[in-house]
This record gives structure tokens, sequence and C-alpha cells, in this order.
């Protein structure tokens, strides 16, 4: 016996009627009936064949409804998800966790590309505190305060309409849409104070990184409503020294994040390795352009936009928030939160601090908070930072006693104002919290602030006396083939999962370069009294290359005593206290790349990050310097070449690099010393 398929039923030129009258019994012609309703209602209504039920098999009734509605009164929240409209009619995704019971308190609002679902949702738990435990999250003081938290998906990420576009540019030469960041920003604000009747009208926005970038966005012509602004570790510049670049230097390990943020809207498009040493995955790939070709990230619109923008161009100085800060009146009070030892975004925070600080004529529109911490632990535990001990839990102390006066203040109805410093800021050495009326420190009666050049000396010394004989230079072989690993391998890719120490790595032991022949070390006599720096250090180095090209790390480290009793492993440990790197061609200006004349003593001048740290008595200061810092940064040729990201192998070369300590031609940093 055969069967009509559904194809050959709608086919076949066999007569309606013979179906009917064949003798097959009632039986079948009620199957066949039934078969007929079926197949002609899943005509009717456009299904595929794929999608109509069997005819010749029961249908079991479905146990789970259309629309299931979660009993939510044990909540101690309200969850609220909705789509707010922007002035271009694309609908942004935000998530509200309103606490039961409130009238008239303040909203803090987040927008993140990073999904808004997941960070109001780290569990599944009726409490409010749980719901927020995690990134972004000042969980203590949301909670004992009772705001309103809002969290928003960015324009064309995750559950948001529209186009998504890296760190947006506001409307300009960069962005001829009428909409960007501060727009959408406005936009939400609007709406947030019409259409959430628990709220007193106030709002606040606060982010970490990315969503640190949000806040400062926030500023340009801000709402009304906004009345505080707290950018903690903010992408502000990412040519000069936060994600993208240091100073010339391509970042390529960040490559892995631009492909999962921008491949797709919900990042499920994910990197991929072949190497559990990302050493060997960035040397086997030569070029950070080939590693991305090899990836596929020609199709990403973010990697073209940096792989044709390998310089300080228009492209980059025009999107610097600090510059566009710049030009803004200062209506609203900031506090910028910047971390000691952040090894993504170090130096955004202070770059905006200088640009809005002069704007703060009253002198308590604008704090700065300096950290012992890594990039966001501010709002994490923070009595530690790898093998740092810090005596205390640096980051509920801040979160206690200056984040949230200062949010209350400006958010809650009839709050104090807020005792916190202009600049609060925690002294590494010492271990101690400090108050001061601003950045770099202006000293108060009883006190000196100067600069004081700690100079590079013959064989390998380091101090305060400029030399005067001996070796005019140390010299060292760098070899593309053989770069200096920027930590011990094997390395991790970025990120904060656990098992991971990414976080950390500024604060390793930098005995591991020290022990390289392609790192030379210059160590100061033991300290007999404390020396306390306040400020960005400043390298000047004089220095020579073999090749036509070149990049200069440089790395001011604390050294222990050999034996630390009440901590042993940290027995001779060398501590960075400040560290980056130069790309050569860059050394007259970072607009247009120059080669560099060969063998040739030349200077080069670049910043460290900011420090407020002693080195104590018993300790020694050292300097580093090296001409890779891989894989975190893309090789240098060592030959000059228009673009590095289109280097070819052969372009790569040993070189012959030269540091100079005559007192002629003398290398030295400049230390921001605080004296009593």
């Amino acid at each position: 016996m055969s069967y009509l398929t559904y194809e050959s039923f709608f086919t076949s030129s066999i007569p309606l009627s013979y179906l009917f009258t064949t003798p097959t019994g009632d039986a079948m012609k009620t199957g066949l009936t039934t078969t007929l309703a079926v197949l002609l209602l899943t005509a009717s209504s456009g299904l595929g064949a794929e999608d109509a039920p069997n005819p010749l098999y029961p249908q079991y009734p479905s146990e789970t409804p259309t629309k299931f509605t979660p009993v939510t009164d044990a909540w101690e929240y309200d969850l609220r998800d909705v789509m707010i409209p922007m002035r271009d009619g694309v609908k942004l995704h935000t998530i509200m966790l309103v606490p039961k019971g409130a009238t008239h308190v303040g909203m803090l609002l987040t927008r993140t590309p990073y999904e808004a679902k997941t960070l109001t949702s780290h569990t599944h738990s009726g409490h409010l505190g749980p719901m927020l435990q995690g990134y972004d999250n000042a969980t203590d003081v949301i909670l004992e305060d009772g705001y309103i938290r809002v969290m928003q998906d960015v324009r064309g990420k995750y559950d948001s309409e529209g186009d998504y576009v890296m760190n947006r540019p506001v409307h300009g030469p960069q962005n001829p849409t009428p909409v960007d960041d501060a727009t959408d920003t406005y936009d939400t604000i609007d709406w947030l104070v019409k259409n959430v009747p628990e709220s007193n009208g106030k709002v606040g926005t606060l982010g970490i990184s990315y969503d640190g970038f949000e806040p400062l966005m926030a500023l340009v012509k801000p709402h009304p409503a906004l009345k505080v602004s707290v950018p903690m570790n903010p992408m502000v510049d990412g040519w000069m020294g936060d994600d993208w670049f240091h100073f010339g230097a391509f970042r390529q390990q960040n490559a892995s994040y631009i492909y999962e943020q921008v491949a797709s809207r919900d990042n499920t498009i994910k990197w991929w390795s072949n190497y559990h040493d990302e050493y060997d995955l960035f040397l086997q790939a030569g070029s950070a352009g080939e590693l991305g070709r090899s990836h596929g990230m020609q199709q990403i619109g973010f990697w073209n936009k940096i792989v044709a923008h390998p310089a300080y161009d228009d492209f980059w100085s025009e999107q610097a928030v600090d510059k566009l800060l710049a030009t803004q009146p200062l209506k609203v009070p900031v506090m910028l939160v910047h971390s000691l030892w952040d090894a993504e975004d170090s130096y955004g925070a202070i770059a905006v601090y200088k640009a809005i600080k002069p704007k703060d004529v009253n002198g308590n529109m604008v704090k700065l908070v300096l950290g012992p911490w890594y990039h966001g632990q501010a709002i994490d535990e923070g009595s530690s930072l790898g093998n740092l001990r810090f005596g205390s839990d640096t980051s509920r102390w801040f979160r206690e006693h200056v984040l949230r006066p200062f949010l209350a203040q400006y958010l809650k109805d009839g709050a104090p104002a807020a005792d916190v410093a202009a600049v609060t800021a925690f002294e590494t050495g010492t271990n101690e919290w400090r108050r001061f009326d601003r950045w770099p420190v202006s000293c108060e009666s009883g006190c000196t602030h100067a600069t004081k050049a700690l100079y590079l000396q013959p064989g390998n010394k380091l101090g305060f006396e400029a030399p005067a004989g001996g070796e005019a230079f140390t010299e060292y072989v760098s070899d593309p083939a053989r770069p200096v690993p920027f930590r011990a391998r094997p390395i991790q890719q970025i990120g904060y999962a656990p098992g991971q120490t990414w976080q950390q790595w500024l604060t390793d032991d930098q005995r591991e370069a020290a022990g390289r022949t392609d790192v030379i070390t210059f160590t100061s006599a033991v300290l007999t009294k404390p020396l306390l720096i306040n400020g960005q250090p400043v390298v000047h180095l004089v220095a020579s290359t073999s090749g036509s090209d070149s990049d200069w790390v440089v790395k001011l480290i604390d050294v222990y005593p050999d034996e630390v009793y009440a901590q042993p492993e940290m027995g001779g440990y060398q501590l960075a206290v400040g560290m980056d790197i130069l790309r050569g061609r860059y050394r007259e200006g970072f607009v247009a790349p120059k080669p560099i004349k060969a063998n040739k003593p030349l200077a080069y001048e670049f910043k460290l990050p900011p420090n407020n740290h002693v080195f104590l008595p018993g300790h020694r200061l050292m300097v580093q310097v090296q001409s890779s810092w891989f894989p975190l940064y893309d090789r240098n040729p060592q030959t000059f070449v228009p673009n590095i990201f289109l280097a070819r192998p052969e372009d790569y070369r040993k070189a012959t690099q030269r540091v100079y300590h005559s007192a002629k031609e003398a290398s030295y940093i400049a230390l921001p010393v605080m004296e009593n």
C-alpha cells in the first residue's frame, strides 16, 4: 500500500472524487478528509511543508503557554523592560529596576554595549542586590540609597535598534547624522523623567570603560535633569593612550575585542585561536594587518578604519573626548575615577580632568579620584591587586566615603553637601588615602613640589646626579623574531573570566624582563629616606637605532628589599609604578610619521601614567628600557614602512639599539617629587 506525499498530493492528476470512492473503507475516507483539511489549511496559511504537522501522527497539546507572566509579588523591585524612542525614530532597549515602594528617588543611568539584560540580571532573584552584583554596578551604593537603576543597550547593540558605530562620534565631520551618544542620552533622560513616576526628576550617569565614555558624552549639551556624571576609567582618546594605540604603537591584543564587539550585534561571533599562548598566535601571524586578514576582519568597519589611520590624523583627534569637552561649558558636576594600574584606559580620566578643570571656577564641580586599582576595580573588592596588599578594602572605602555622598548630594532630595576633596588619591607604598586641592598637587606650607631628573648612568646605575664620565651608551640587539614578552608566558587572551589574570599584569614582577639581553636595566642605590612622586613622570630618552624605525618602552620600577619579612614573596620584587611605549616614527610629531636616521642619537620624550607613590627606605629605583612589548603591542619592523599594519615579513629586521648616558647626551626621567 502506498501513501501520497504532501508534494504529490498537490501535483498529481488524480481526481479528488477518486480519493473518496476507492474501496478502502470509511476509515480511509475519514483519514483522507482530515489530511485534505490539514493540507488545505496549511496552504492557505502560507506555512511551508516543513512547518505543517504530520497528518499521520496525533498532535499532543503544548504545555508551554503562549505568554507566561511571572508572579513577582515577593520581589523587592519592579523590573520594567521598555523600548525608548530617540529623535530619529530608533528605539533603544532599556531595563529599569525600581525598588518597590520607591517615591521621589533619583535615577542612576548606565548606557552600555555589553547587554543591559545581562548587567541587570547577574542571577535570578527577587532581591535587588544579587541582580546588580557585577560589572558597572556600585551595588552597595545603589541599594543603600535606594536609587532606580537604569541600564540601556546603546544604539545597534543587543536589543536596541539602529546601527552600531564604535564610540560613535558626535554630530560633525566624523558623523553626518543628527544622532550620537550625546543625543541618545539626552532623549533617554527626557523619556525617563516623564515616564517614571517614582523618580524625583534627577538623573545621574555612571559607567566604566566604554560605559565610562557614555557619561562623558552626556556632558555634551546635557539634559537639564542630568545632575551628576561619574565616568570611571573612561575611553577618551584611543590613539594617544587608551584602547587602540599608545603613542602610535598598536595594542594588537585588542583585536579579539574588536572582533567580538563589532562582528555581530549580540557578540555571538567569538574570536578563535589555534594556540594556547597568544605570543605564538601573534608571532605566527606576522603583522597586525595580516592577523586581521587571517580572521576575516576586513569585513569589520572599525577594523578597516584603524588600519587606514595608523597616525594621529583628524580621524582620531576630532574624536578625542577631552578635546571635545574642552569646547563645552561645564554644566554638570563630574567625578573622574582613575586606576593607577589600569591596563586598558590609563590616559583618559587624567586627560579629561586637565581639559575641564580650568572651567571649574568655584572649585566644586570637578572631582578626581586615583585609586590603587585595575581597570574597573573601584566597584570590585579592593584590598589587593596581584601580589600587592593595601591593608584595607580601598574600593569599598571609596564607594562609602567618596562616591556615595557625592551622588547623594545631587540625586537625593535634601542631602547635605558632600565632604569630598577636589582630589582624592591613594598613596601607594604607604597605603594611605590623601586629600588634595588639585592635580598635580600644589604643596601646602612646609613642603616643596619640584621636578627632579633621575639619570641613567654608566655601569647600569641610576641616580639624581648627571653623568660626568664613563661609557657614553649601553646597547642591545632588538630582534623582531624574538620580541620581549610583556609578561611571563604563556600569555592569556585579554579578559576577566575566572582564571584569567589580565587585570593584574601591570603589577607583575618585572624580573622576567630584566633577565633578558634585549632589556637594559639601571638601578639606584638603596634609599635611606622616603621618595614621594606625585604626578606624571616624563621620559627624556636619548637613543639611536641601526634601523630606520624603532619602539621605545620605558619602565619606572620600585625594587623591594631582598627579603620582606611580612610578605616573603615580595623579596626582591620589581614593581612597575609607571611604564609606557613610544613608536619612534612619531618622535617629531604624531600626525606625520618620519623615518629615523640610522645610528644617530636622537631625543625621545613621552609621559608615563600618573603616580602617587612612595619609594620607601630600603627600596631601590630601577628603569628598564626595551624595544618590544609583545604581543600586547604589535612589533615594529625596525625598517620604516608607510603603514606597519601592512608590513611584509622581509621588513622585520634586527637592529642595534643604544641608550645614551653621557654628560653631553643624557637620558633621564623627570620625576614629580614632593619633599617635606
